[in-house]
């Protein structure tokens, strides 16, 4: 029998999920073996513009509803709709997979936000618990800033399922673990006990293309690999001996090629055999239509000159400092601009 592309990918051990919400989408890559989905303001903004949902947008203000809640209902809406297409799965695998993301607030993280550290983790812990509750299938997206780390300890012991997300370096990913830990371990329970770590890939290749331009044609275009690969090594290893039922993943995430020429699938190709991919709509397209055949990858490592001049070259604390900064600004502009096009379409829809 010959199986497809996505289908070879996922035979090898990789679970593949969908970066949209799009209700068309959702349906299209769960046929195609996707077996869950994250969203973000861009992916809601975007679908708001296609007036699709003008209906419910209307039905929304005419609650007396204010622009913010607006954004965040619809958001809420179209989140459960894809977890109603995945929730089989989360059956199936006893809650292993088959999970939709929910990014809370971009704009706690906003660059103007001057609130202190404390009290934007306590929004952040406060926003998990409302916008989790009643929710099986359901992954709050947080980031991994000072103040999404901070909150990252009572949401876990409270129970709230996490995706942290904008992780760039090992440090990070360190830091979010740990306190994942400690607050899992206040739970009754571990047996519902699940958490992933979104390593974001293609962004550290542009980094590295402006800022350290000395890096070999060898190695300049794998940086981003090889970090997502230690970090994935890291996450193995930490949690080899905690006997926990569910597993504790990787989400290889911004896997979509950003330099005109590489191939479409470098990135899916590269992380094949483990832990989540979730790849943008386009990249699916684009990874089936390509007739490869994908195997077991994510522990291949380029040779040893190559680690060695990535790890001489590469001020990984720089690389954060530089990606966290166009990270939060990535964050909360997607989320500013959905406030303005729900006042748009305010104007239009009662017009």
């Amino acid at each position: 029998m010959h199986t497809s592309p996505l289908q070879s990918l996922i035979a090898a051990g990789t679970k593949l999920w969908l970066d949209s919400i799009d209700p068309d989408l959702v349906t299209r890559n769960r046929a195609l073996g996707a077996t869950g989905a994250t969203s973000n303001p861009i992916i809601i903004a975007d679908l708001i513009k296609t007036g699709r949902f003008d209906q419910q947008l209307a039905a929304l203000m005419r609650q007396g509803l204010d622009d913010e809640a607006v954004a965040w209902q619809m958001t809420d809406q179209l989140v459960r709709n894809a977890q109603g297409v995945f929730s089989p799965v989360w059956q199936a695998t006893k809650g292993d997979d088959g999970y939709v993301s929910f990014e809370l607030d971009p704009l706690l993280e906003d660059l103007t936000n001057t609130m202190p550290v404390q009290d934007r983790a306590r929004q952040y812990v406060q926003l998990g618990k409302k916008w989790s509750q009643g929710h099986t299938n359901r992954m709050i997206k947080i980031p991994a800033t000072p103040a999404g780390l901070a909150a990252i300890e009572d949401l876990a012991a409270a129970g709230v399922t996490l995706n942290i997300t904008l992780v760039f370096t090992p440090r990070q990913y360190v830091a979010a673990r740990d306190a994942m830990w400690r607050g899992a371990q206040k739970r009754d329970s571990l047996d519902r006990f699940k958490s992933v770590y979104s390593i974001f890939v293609s962004r550290v290749d542009v980094y590295t293309e402006q800022h350290v331009p000395q890096l070999s044609p060898a190695a300049q275009g794998l940086v981003g690999i090889v970090n997502a690969k230690h970090i994935w090594e890291m996450n193995r290893r930490f949690w080899t001996d905690k006997k926990l039922p569910l597993r504790q993943e990787i989400i290889f995430a911004s896997t979509g090629t950003k330099k005109p020429g590489d191939p479409a699938w470098k990135y899916v190709e590269a992380f094949a055999g483990s832990d989540i991919e979730t790849n943008p709509p386009a990249t699916n397209d684009a990874v089936e239509a390509c007739g490869r055949s994908f195997t077991r990858q994510v522990d291949q490592l380029p040779p040893a000159s190559v680690l060695g001049e990535i790890e001489r070259l590469v001020d990984l604390q720089k690389l954060e400092d530089v990606l966290m900064s166009e990270g939060l600004k990535k964050f909360a502009d997607p989320q500013k601009a959905l406030l303005k096009l729900i006042v748009e379409k305010r104007k239009s829809l009662s017009a």
